[in-house]
């Protein structure tokens, strides 16, 4: 246990180190996450003249929720790990008597201590300008709102390092995350929030892991209706499937990466 948390604190130590050194390029990182304020603004408008479940300080509060949450959860490993492949970097990696995913996981999880001044800089100005969206969660919307984001986290990097097994086979692996994408923005929360969605629809989609990456810790940390044991559940689910589906394409990718001599 002793030599996990040395490897852990040295991992995250260096990692975070290079996460600073690229804290100016860690601005435009979290300016590119705030197209849900963007977004925010034009719901509101749309409440303000129209008949919808939700007010437009619901709308505020939400896709500032949804901010944070996108803050936390970010993953770019699919990039990094189809870079690694096709330079022929992963090779002394496989190496070392430690999985090359650590790699990763210190990488990004540096990366969210470092950008979280900038982040929450953002909120202040939020508030500045929106004031009558101020709110302080409760404690018992954040006792569950920040596990819920942690594992959001997990689902997020579980979906897109399985992805990045493809970089095996095909030196675009990032395209199919692309595609991905586009189910993630639509279904996730990120765009409206599920209450906009007709209900035939918004029960098809709590089926797919997309809401319980965004819409789920967003809703949790602002207090909207939501299943909480649902929730909780079906993240555990699809991450345990994306975890048995992501080792079984390592162990295939490993046989096929050897084999092409790298």
């Amino acid at each position: 246990m002793k030599t996990f948390w040395r490897r852990s604190v040295a991992f995250l130590s260096v990692y975070y180190a290079y996460m600073v050194e690229y804290r100016a390029e860690l601005i435009l990182w979290v300016l590119s996450g705030s197209l849900p304020l963007i977004l925010m603004g034009v719901w509101m408008q749309a409440a303000q003249a129209g008949q919808f479940k939700l007010s437009a300080t619901d709308f505020a509060r939400y896709f500032l929720a949804v901010f944070l949450v996108r803050q936390f959860t970010v993953v770019w490993v699919i990039w990094e790990f189809e870079r690694e492949v096709v330079e022929g970097r992963l090779s002394p990696r496989l190496l070392q008597p430690i999985d090359p995913v650590w790699h990763h996981v210190a990488s990004h999880l540096s990366e969210r201590l470092a950008r979280l001044p900038f982040a929450l800089a953002l909120v202040g100005l939020f508030f500045i300008l929106y004031p009558q969206a101020f709110w302080i969660p409760s404690g018992y919307d954040l006792l569950l709102a920040i596990p819920a984001i942690a594992i959001a986290f997990v689902l997020r990097f579980l979906t897109q390092y399985t992805l990045a097994m493809f970089a095996f086979w095909t030196e675009r692996a990032s395209a199919i995350e692309q595609f991905w994408f586009l189910f993630y923005l639509f279904l996730s929360g990120m765009i409206a929030p599920l209450e906009l969605f007709p209900e035939a629809v918004r029960q098809v989609v709590l089926w797919t892991p997309f809401p319980y990456m965004i819409y789920f810790p967003a809703s949790l940390l602002v207090g909207l209706p939501v299943n909480v044991g649902q929730g909780f559940l079906a993240i555990a689910l699809w991450s345990l499937l994306f975890l048995a589906l992501n080792r079984w394409l390592w162990r295939k990718g490993l046989k096929h990466y050897s084999g092409m001599g790298a």
